[in-house]
């Protein structure tokens, strides 16, 4: 039997709550879970500036074998499509590589959010490889086309690592248009502004990538940038954040509502609490309830309210966003 969850609770100042409901005369829930993301931990080769996670190489969380098979044993029991791994740098969790070889086995397609100069670590040159035995989905941020403005927002020399990573990539077939080597970029403003169009930046993307560095790629995955952790740090450092709050609220587009994350994905953090995205989970706005992967019941799950805050504005501003891009 079912165990009914407590119902989520806005508080009174829950601005984006409210703006949902008068777009959908109901609040935000969520339907059955069809995407377990997981994230295995902060640990990073990379410190970037918009980073949410506030993951780095002096980071120490991560995701211990107790909760990464209990993270296997939600997904076979649910019958989950997809496992969406992420982290910090998550091919550098000790389980990582396991929990991509039982998630295949099960069947669930698996994407890696991989930032490509994580290959140039120790013990991982052999990660395109890996991924290509696996048919893994790779999405790996780019967010800039120009070597400069890559490594203004990730660092000195990140740009020239991360082109050398697709290169890799591409020997093995990965972004080539082969369903089973999707190789996917993701691009981030790199201001306090909201995003292009989805499909002028692809176009962009393809032109500079191709022309000038010989790469391919299959798909662009245009993210907002969300006003948390270090990136809202920077907003508060540079007088912005105001202004930008208001702008992703301004912006407010309902059209996005039906493909937000949320409604399909479940989070779960590196020492197995849940949530109802990476977003909320760096927040620690739990899944009403606060059950855990160890103990959840994923049919009480469905229909859920979801857990929001002023920060939401930024999966509905313009054209939308989500781990998979746009939304409209």
């Amino acid at each position: 039997m079912s165990v009914q969850l407590p119902v989520f609770q806005p508080e009174k100042s829950d601005r984006f709550a409210r703006r949902i409901e008068r777009a959908r005369g109901a609040p935000l829930r969520a339907g059955a879970v069809t995407t377990l993301q997981i994230n295995v931990g902060k640990v990073c080769n990379q410190a970037c500036k918009h980073c949410h996670v506030d993951a780095g190489p002096a980071r120490t969380e991560a995701m211990d074998t107790r909760t990464a098979s209990a993270c296997i044993d939600v997904l076979a029991r649910g019958k989950i499509a997809t496992l969406d791994i992420t982290g910090g740098a998550p091919e550098l969790n000790a389980n990582f590589r396991w929990m991509v070889e039982r998630a295949r086995a099960l069947g669930a397609k698996v994407i890696v959010r991989h930032n490509l100069t994580v290959q140039f670590e120790p013990m991982q040159s052999d990660l395109p490889e890996f991924f290509a035995a696996n048919d893994v989905e790779v999405v790996s941020s780019l967010p800039h086309f120009d070597a400069a403005a890559t490594d203004r927002q990730r660092g000195g020399g990140v740009f020239e690592k991360s082109i050398a990573g697709i290169r890799r990539l591409n020997a093995l077939g990965y972004g080539q248009g082969d369903p089973r080597r999707v190789l996917a970029l993701v691009h981030n403003p790199v201001g306090a502004f909201l995003p292009g169009s989805q499909s002028a930046l692809l176009a962009q993307y393809r032109t500079e990538l191709g022309e000038k560095h010989h790469v391919t790629f299959d798909a662009l995955y245009v993210l907002t940038n969300m006003p948390i952790q270090r990136f809202k740090h920077w907003l508060e450092r540079t007088g912005q954040r105001e202004e930008y709050e208001q702008s992703l609220e301004d912006a407010f587009n309902p059209a996005t509502i039906d493909g937000l994350m949320c409604r399909s994905t479940l989070s779960v953090s590196w020492d197995g609490g849940l949530y109802d995205c990476d977003f909320n989970q760096m927040l620690e706005l739990e899944v009403a309830g606060a059950p855990t992967i160890f103990d959840v019941d994923l049919d009480a799950l469905v229909g859920r309210r979801v857990a929001t805050a002023e920060h939401c504005f930024g999966c509905t501003a313009g054209s939308g966003s989500s781990c998979g891009g746009q939304l409209t």
